[in-house]
């Protein structure tokens, strides 16, 4: 009795093994992540508005049919990445992810507390190499430390009614993220 609770025990630890190590390593075995779908579609370094989902067909899994999206695939290998949203009527948000879908910041319209949302994204190397400005405090230049040079910057504009997707998705067409130019 006391040797089958031992092989049942072995059993279910073996098991619990394999199980998590697969959990952990497929995210590193998936090729059709978010960043593998979106690269026919998102151009590097532009905002690309996504189009809405339907039943049938969606460019994203579980996507809100409530939300506008765009998209920013961005390498900052060759330097900061500058990101301009002008912020919708009802609710705008921004999420930053690495090349591997990890989520490592996100900004809404009310944390920003202006009319549009401004950001530098950039390596803690570029970050480091910036001139200090004495004129420029932190609440005047909102700076964003990527983890990764690329990676994927998702927008999103709540449309409260169906009438009103057209004004969301104005907010978001107007959206821009782009290489800042060298000094």
């Amino acid at each position: 009795m006391i040797r089958a609770l031992l092989w049942i025990l072995g059993a279910v630890l073996l098991g619990g093994i394999v199980h998590l190590s697969t959990v952990l390593a497929l995210p590193n075995a998936a090729t059709q992540d978010a960043y593998a779908r979106l690269a026919p579609l998102a151009p590097v370094n532009k905002m690309t508005p996504l189009s809405a989902p339907s039943a049938q067909a969606a460019v994203m899994p579980f996507m809100d049919p409530a939300f506008a999206v765009a998209v920013c695939r961005y390498d900052i290998s060759r330097g900061p990445l500058k990101l301009n949203a002008p912020v919708s009527q009802a609710y705008t948000s921004v999420t930053f992810y690495t090349r591997n879908s990890v989520a490592y910041y996100a900004i809404n319209d009310r944390a920003a507390g202006r009319r549009a949302i401004e950001l530098d994204l950039m390596t803690a190397e570029q970050h480091a190499q910036m001139p200090e400005e004495e004129d420029v405090t932190a609440a005047d230049r909102l700076i964003i430390e990527s983890p990764t040079q690329t990676g994927l910057i998702v927008l999103r504009a709540l449309a409260p009614e169906p009438g009103l997707m057209a004004m969301a998705r104005s907010a978001l067409a107007n959206a821009q993220c782009r290489l800042e130019q060298q000094r």
